[in-house]
């Protein structure tokens, strides 16, 4: 092939139709003329310009792609190329449907084998975007089928190819551009004698449609949070640890953080009043503190604008001691998380007892989980948090030694990687010497994310100063998560066996 200079895609024009035409008699041989006449271009190009796409090397037009948007339920039924483009008149093209509708696409075969073909697929998808459309869909050929019909039926034929089993140029180049097999239609297109008239709806799903696009409170794409890693310090009372937690809240929310995530059992040093009781009737003291702080810190939400996590505190229900926090929300709603996994030690010094509910909590920024600590240790919680929409995981903690916030951080970091999403640390650090079974804190806030090409190499977004009090404001884009799930180097959710094994709630 001769050196190529310039390679160069745009909108097609008028006077781009004796080029046109050319190219399009060496890709279709066998036909006299070219499919398309003139006039069909200049009226596809009055009723959607901005649909047809042409590719150049050097200056000359040597690939196109044309299509029309059609409404979602005319392509759901069966049809052929004749009706779907209205007998080549197009007046089937609906500029209020939701589906780019591909009538045609094709390269000159000198040019064949430099994926031109694929910068058009993906400019069409880049289209597909800017115009909130639900997806692409098109009937393709599948011109070696006729070498197989008379053992295997399309459908075993489309799955030989999935496979790889066997090959069909058209299909095989769709089914590698992400697009999937949607249904079979019959006589397709009359006189395709390759295919016996047969094609393979394809389809191709736009992961940012948004059916009702709102100017008002939209789902945001950025989300900024603020991590909170808390000094452990004496406090004269209640009054203190607000005007404390108050200055954080404030921090965090003067650089318009939507989160701020307190640490497991920060409230730990108004516990110190009651070191003469046993641990056990000390923390259910602390336990008084609960509802109050959860009262004032809903307050801080709404009065700073940022959804608060509270972290962990004792808590008191029916008589039972657990360890929960509450998810305080800037529209003036909360509620509550519970930690499901209890410590050796919260049960052998405090007589805790795990909690029974497994739930994603919705935000103004989307689906979120909330673990506590040992928590996070259990990849079957986040899992199930996954499957129900998940993209932010919190997990406040509170570890005494550097090995037990290995623990959390290793555990945390692989769950980001196996659910797709971000998981964000926060933990105490400093020391409490006049409170029992809380004399230590070790503690590294931070946002980890999947590993893959568009997250950072080693999969942390960004991290605090170990053992130093201090917040950390990390920003996050949740679309990132959306091309992963999709189009990641690996996919995890999806290739899941599910029809091996599964994790469910009883």
């Amino acid at each position: 092939m001769e050196t190529i200079s310039k390679i160069a895609l745009r909108n097609l024009q008028i006077e781009d139709y004796l080029e046109l035409r050319s190219s399009m008699i060496e890709a279709y041989s066998g036909l006299d003329d070219a499919p398309w006449k003139e006039h069909e271009i200049k009226k596809l190009l009055n009723i959607f310009p901005e649909g047809q796409l042409v590719i150049l090397v050097d200056g000359k037009v040597v690939g196109c792609a044309l299509s029309l948007i059609l409404g979602e339920a005319d392509i759901d039924t069966n049809h052929t190329y004749e009706e779907i483009t209205g007998n080549y008149t197009f007046s089937t093209h609906n500029p209020l449907g939701n589906i780019l509708y591909g009538i045609d696409v094709f390269i000159h075969p000198k040019y064949r084998g430099l994926r031109l073909g694929r910068r058009l697929y993906d400019k069409r998808k880049e289209l597909t975007e800017q115009l909130n459309l639900k997806g692409i869909m098109f009937a393709g050929r599948i011109p070696n089928y006729s070498k197989y019909a008379k053992e295997i039926s399309p459908k075993q034929y489309i799955e030989k190819v999935r496979m790889k089993e066997l090959f069909d140029p058209v299909l095989a180049f769709q089914l590698s551009n992400d697009f999937h097999v949607k249904k079979i239609l019959k006589n397709y297109l009359e006189g395709d004698v390759h295919s016996l008239e047969y094609a393979v709806l394809m389809e191709w799903n736009n992961i940012y449609y948004d059916e009702s696009p709102k100017l008002i409170n939209a789902a945001k794409s950025v989300v900024r949070l603020g991590l909170i890693q808390w000094q452990m310090r004496p406090l004269k009372n209640l009054d203190a640890l607000f005007e404390q937690a108050e200055f954080f809240i404030d921090a965090v929310s003067g650089y318009e953080s939507d989160f701020a995530l307190f640490p497991e059992l920060f409230t730990a040093p108004l516990m110190a009043d009651y070191n003469h009781l046993n641990e056990a009737d000390a923390i259910r003291e602390l336990a008084k503190y609960t509802e109050p702080i959860h009262q004032k810190f809903q307050e801080f939400a709404i009065s700073y604008n940022t959804n608060i996590i509270t972290g962990s505190m004792p808590h008191i229900i029916d008589g039972n001691l657990y360890n929960s926090g509450f998810l305080c929300k800037r529209d003036g709603s909360s509620e509550m998380y519970t930690k499901i996994h209890i410590t050796p030690n919260e049960v052998a010094h405090w007589g805790m007892k795990g909690g029974d509910v497994i739930k994603t909590f919705d935000t103004d920024c989307g689906k979120i989980g909330i673990m506590i600590c040992y928590d996070v240790e259990f990849p079957e919680l986040s899992r199930l948090l996954a499957d129900e929409g998940m993209q932010l995981l919190f997990v406040p903690f509170l570890t005494d030694t550097q090995n037990g916030y290995t623990r959390v951080k290793s555990c945390a970091q692989a769950r980001a990687i196996e659910n797709e999403c971000y998981v964000a640390i926060a933990g105490c650090v400093g020391n409490l010497p006049k409170v029992n079974n809380m004399d230590i804190q070790y503690a590294q806030a931070a946002v980890l994310t999947p590993s893959d090409f568009a997250f950072p190499n080693n999969g942390i977004k960004a991290e605090a100063t170990p053992n130093t009090e201090m917040t950390l404001l990390v920003d996050v884009n949740l679309d990132l998560l959306k091309e992963l799930h999709e189009h990641g180097s690996v996919k995890i959710l999806k290739d899941r066996r599910l029809d091996l094994y599964e994790v469910r709630k009883k």
